[in-house]
């Protein structure tokens, strides 16, 4: 069941929020586990039994953690690697063994949730949850069960202990609701037609202009899609009585690439941090050592999205353009906004390509089209006008895409919110969203293949 659907919003979501609210607060936490059992359940009724498993067994070892004395060192270790076997050992299988027919849903973003908690127990960070209704609630939560953010449990253990939703909590988590909706819909799936179409022609048959075009397009895509869905995510739990960590911050605002992945998908880079950089040292032993530590970060990043080759190409131009930065070029870029932002801009979207076209041969055809002076596969990028009836129909969009990927959009909306000028422009979005849903295929977000 996709956010964006009449299904969800309709029919799940109503009926669901009028059960949660009219039980007592004990019943809350049942409610909300059994209620998203039912929403993963819908697309993935084969998968639930891994899901449930997944809470089963993290809970029994993550009580056995918390029962062991500090001081045996040797035993607490044993059942550390025992659980994250267990859970990595499920994703391994399902994501990179070739021998499972479907990769469930969400997968990778529930493993790495539990696997945080596991090591927080063992760390002694946090207390072993004593109840697995609990521990379950927090690992199969729907709003961020399938594509985040991943919620740490010491940011909703003490919701999950008790809670309640004031008026304006619904009403705030409903606001943000409508604008995910509102980035999905009416940005990033029509913006995604300029992309579709372009791989519809065939990447040896478009010029060079068209080529960054699609590129440009690709980039604003995903971004919209992802942040529209932990938009929403962080509305539903806010309607929920949650607050969920932000996932985004404008990360095409940002002027350099390292300030561009302290923006994007945020809990992925700080769980990243927290559980392999600054273990290994960090940046704390010299640059070699620093070096070596993102290459680890940026190697198991790019697995992490999947173990085809174009991930891994993906991976490493970013740990170049890392490196480079915090060896060298990082104190040139702080020197000039318009300077950082425009390397940002052109390297960015590079990335992107690399990322969205799994097929090498076709990856570089179309590098070849967008350097067509530097040779190659895929060289000779004509310099034709098919680039123009794209431009003519997709620039108003790419402009929007443009704009709202600025905080000028909100800093607006939040000196009218109050006024009834923010409530025409909140019933505006999700009229608009409706309507794009109704005229639309149903999409689902693009974070859900990993």
């Amino acid at each position: 069941m996709v956010f964006s659907s009449f299904e969800f919003l309709f029919r799940f979501l109503p009926v669901f929020f009028i059960i949660y609210y009219i039980v007592p607060s004990k019943w809350k936490n049942p409610v909300l586990f059994a209620g998203s059992l039912v929403f993963y359940a819908f697309g993935e009724a084969e998968n639930v039994w891994l899901l449930a498993a997944s809470v089963l067994v993290n809970y029994l070892l993550g009580r056995l953690l918390g029962r062991l004395p500090t001081g045996d060192r040797a035993r607490r270790l044993a059942v550390l690697l025992l659980a994250l076997g267990y859970d990595f050992g499920i994703l391994f299988y399902y994501k990179y063994s070739g021998f499972a027919d479907s990769l469930p849903l969400g997968i990778s973003f529930y493993t790495f949730q539990i696997a945080a908690y596991v090591i927080d127990v063992w760390r002694g960070v946090i207390p072993a949850e004593r109840s697995p209704v609990r521990l379950g609630t927090y690992l199969t939560m729907f709003p961020q069960l399938v594509a985040g953010p991943i919620v740490c449990y010491s940011e909703v253990k003490d919701r999950l202990a008790e809670r309640r939703v004031t008026p304006e909590q619904f009403e705030s988590g409903l606001c943000l609701l409508v604008f995910g909706l509102a980035a999905k819909v009416i940005l990033a799936d029509r913006i995604g037609l300029l992309w579709n179409s372009i791989r519809t022609v065939g990447f040896s048959s478009i010029s060079t202009p068209l080529a960054w075009l699609g590129a440009y397009a690709y980039a604003m895509e995903l971004y919209f899609d992802f942040a529209g869905y932990s938009l929403m995510a962080r509305g539903l739990g806010r309607m929920l009585g949650f607050e969920l960590p932000v996932n985004f911050r404008y990360p095409y605002a940002a002027r350099s690439v390292t300030e561009f992945w302290r923006r994007w998908h945020i809990t992925l880079g700080r769980w990243f941090r927290e559980y392999v950089y600054i273990p290994l040292g960090g940046n704390r032993r010299g640059r070699a050592r620093t070096c070596r530590n993102l290459f680890v970060v940026w190697s198991l990043t790019a697995l992490w999205h999947g173990a085809e080759p174009n991930y891994l190409i993906w991976g490493a131009s970013l740990l170049l353009l890392l490196a480079a930065e915090k060896l060298f070029l990082l104190r040139y870029l702080e020197r000039s906004r318009v300077f950082g932002h425009l390397y940002l801009l052109i390297v960015v979207p590079l990335t992107w390509v690399a990322f969205a076209v799994t097929d090498l041969g076709q990856l570089g055809v179309y590098y070849g089209r967008m350097f067509p002076w530097l040779g190659g596969v895929g060289s000779g990028g004509r310099m034709a006008a098919d680039y123009l009836p794209y431009l003519r129909d997709f620039a108003p969009l790419l402009l929007l895409g443009a704009l709202f990927a600025t905080p000028a959009p909100l800093l607006v909306y939040r000196r009218l919110q109050k006024t009834w000028a923010g409530s025409v422009i909140v019933a505006a979005m999700m009229l608009l969203s409706l309507y794009y849903m109704t005229i639309s295929v149903n999409n689902p977000f693009l974070y859900f293949h990993f």
